[in-house]
């Protein structure tokens, strides 16, 4: 006699988690782009809220695998929440001129292009996750959370450092930038790949 595996419910801790995440995107553009752009104290807010969110992720997929709770929705509602949150925060910092606005739209057409054709042949077409791929997630968190925190807008003692701060935000943008090219191909490269393979073939 075999025992029937029962699909995990979607109301479970992880899932949870990606709903904060989701929530919590609005309250990082209110905080950032709602109060003056330049104040240490937004600023500062706007990175906790944007550190409460990564965290998430790396939480709420933990937790998922260790405790076998990934359920569809999980796989639908996490990468929407991932790009929703690195989408808002690189739009957020284009309009306040801290990021140009050129990298924000090569980078939202990547991951959102990328997104979409995962979530529309899921089913047919799987493509494991690269090494470059999470490595573009490193440096596009680490990037966009020391941009959010004050940089330019200290000043006294704090101003070279300031500005040291601020220009190697920048350095670590440029490797996400370079990443994200790079594991983009990758993947449609990956994608092409397994649907030539996966189609029948003509006599």
């Amino acid at each position: 006699m075999t025992e029937t595996s029962t699909a995990p419910s979607n109301w479970n801790l992880p899932n949870a988690l990606t709903t904060l995440r989701i929530l919590l995107v609005p309250v990082y553009g209110w905080a950032l782009l709602a109060h003056d752009h330049d104040s240490v104290m937004w600023r500062t807010i706007a990175w906790g809220i944007f550190f409460v969110a990564m965290a998430t992720d790396k939480i709420d997929g933990d937790l998922a695998r260790a405790r076998n709770l990934e359920t569809n929705f999980g796989k639908i509602a996490d990468p929407i929440a991932d790009k929703a949150l690195t989408g808002t925060a690189l739009v957020a910092l284009s309009i306040i001129g801290d990021v140009w606005w050129a990298v924000t739209i090569l980078v939202l057409l990547r991951e959102w292009s990328i997104t979409l054709l995962r979530l529309s042949v899921a089913k047919t077409v799987v493509i494991a996750a690269k090494a470059s791929g999470k490595w573009k997630t490193t440096f596009q968190g680490l990037a966009l959370g020391m941009l959010t925190l004050p940089g330019k807008q200290v000043d006294g003692w704090l101003d070279v450092p300031g500005q040291i701060w601020f220009y190697a935000a920048q350095g670590l943008l440029a490797v996400a930038v370079v990443m994200t090219a790079y594991s983009g191909y990758e993947f449609f490269r990956d994608f092409a790949r397994q649907r030539r393979e996966a189609a029948p073939a003509t006599v």
